[in-house]
């Protein structure tokens, strides 16, 4: 039976140094805590002859592309092929994978981004996970903490689920593709191989292989 919203239903754990932090879980999301800690115990793991270390608790793949303008702050994993370009921002408990790409002025915050994930221009991803070959467009963003404050809850129309987190972002699915300047508001679940249209705000759990145009408006890409 299909279940929204679940590790096993967005993500290809085959793409992710991350995969023994989300394969015991049911919902990807419940990670989000342990980032931070799960990159420290990970680095006495890497290949030695593969990462270099740049800082406290930060860790580069010999082959990643960092430019000098480009700020890490551990924990911190840069993986191989990956290319982080002028000016991004990354504060810390993120673990990026093989031949992403981290744009100009992109903020990355408590995250993990599986390989091949794009967040080229001047994107804000926080508290969230973006499965194997995600990308978000220019301007794109999460938002991850609600205006009153509350818990976030992740809703699949089906179900609320109470996440007991007062910051989470979005979880995307893997080869989802977000339009330009769309925001992801707290507790956004997209689905595997879905489409959102720029300048969208999305909210709650949109289906795989579908494509989002607004809240009313989401249909399959069959």
């Amino acid at each position: 039976m299909f279940e929204p919203a679940t590790v096993k239903s967005l993500l290809d754990l085959e793409h992710t140094l991350a995969r023994p932090l989300l394969e015991p879980l049911r919902y990807p999301w419940e990670a989000l805590p342990g980032i931070g800690d799960f990159i420290v115990r990970l680095s006495e793991s890497l290949p030695e002859g593969e990462y270099e270390k740049r800082g406290e608790n930060v860790w580069v793949a010999k082959s990643a592309r960092v430019f000098d303008s480009a700020y890490l702050h551990g924990p911190c994993i840069i993986g191989p092929e990956t290319e982080v370009r002028q000016c991004a921002f990354v504060r810390g408990s993120a673990l990026v994978g093989a031949g992403c790409v981290v744009g100009n002025s992109t903020e990355l915050k408590n995250v993990i981004l599986f390989d091949k994930v794009q967040v080229p221009h001047y994107n804000y991803v926080g508290d969230s996970i973006l499965g194997f070959h995600a990308h978000m467009g220019a301007g794109s963003i999460t938002s991850n903490v609600k205006a009153d404050r509350t818990l976030v809850t992740v809703n699949t129309g089906a179900e609320k689920i109470e996440t007991g987190l007062k910051k989470m972002g979005a979880v995307l699915g893997d080869h989802v593709e977000i339009g330009c300047n769309a925001v992801l508001n707290p507790g956004s679940v997209v689905g595997r191989n879905t489409n959102v249209y720029p300048l969208s705000m999305v909210r709650g759990f949109i289906p795989p292989d579908s494509i989002y145009k607004r809240a009313d408006e989401v249909v399959s890409r069959d």
